[in-house]
């Protein structure tokens, strides 16, 4: 099974980021209903090795917060930028939270992340795009926000990929307290 854990986002955030959907020639949009934070992305596991991760991740605590979107960037690489995504705003408890989530499941048994953790949701993955259209679009949204929504749970996620482009599957749902 090909496993994350993310933060699912309320249908608001997602109507906003919705709009966002156009404007870069040959982009692949992220379907609404896929827009995601990934906290931690863990890989193919067997059933085994997720039911350990879902057993950390229930011993997590950690109090619900706000969160906002703000921004929109892009990932590039040997100047070819490969997506566009939204940015999170500093949060302190997002950081606490994706510490303990990262700690869990180094815990039970995965090898720790060598990335650092730059919070985004994904809006776009991009393929040959010249990098005058992806500045164009950043140009003219970058300004974006979406006013602070309230995190209340986070999920351990399951991907199928298909030719259409992923389906995902929340396995379980971890509630944050005084949510």
């Amino acid at each position: 099974m090909r496993l994350f854990i993310a933060i699912p986002l309320p249908e608001a955030v997602l109507g906003a980021l919705s709009e966002l959907r156009s404007g870069v020639p040959g982009a692949r949009w992220v379907e609404p209903e896929a827009l995601h934070l990934t906290l931690r992305f863990l890989g193919e596991l067997d059933t085994g090795e997720a039911e350990d991760i879902d057993a950390a991740l229930r011993s997590i605590r950690a109090p619900a917060f706000d969160l906002a979107i703000s921004g929109i960037g892009s990932f590039q690489s040997r100047r070819r930028a490969r997506s566009l995504w939204a940015g999170i705003r500093r949060s302190e408890p997002l950081a606490h939270l994706q510490g303990k989530v990262e700690s869990s499941v180094v815990r039970a048994g995965l090898e720790p992340e060598s990335r650092k953790f730059k919070p985004h949701v994904t809006l776009a993955r991009l393929k040959n795009t010249p990098l005058a259209n992806v500045g164009a679009y950043l140009e003219s949204h970058g300004a974006f926000a979406v006013a602070p929504f309230a995190v209340t749970a986070f999920a351990l996620m399951r991907s199928h990929l298909n030719r259409d482009g992923p389906h995902y599957e929340a396995l379980a749902e971890y509630p944050l307290e005084n949510a």
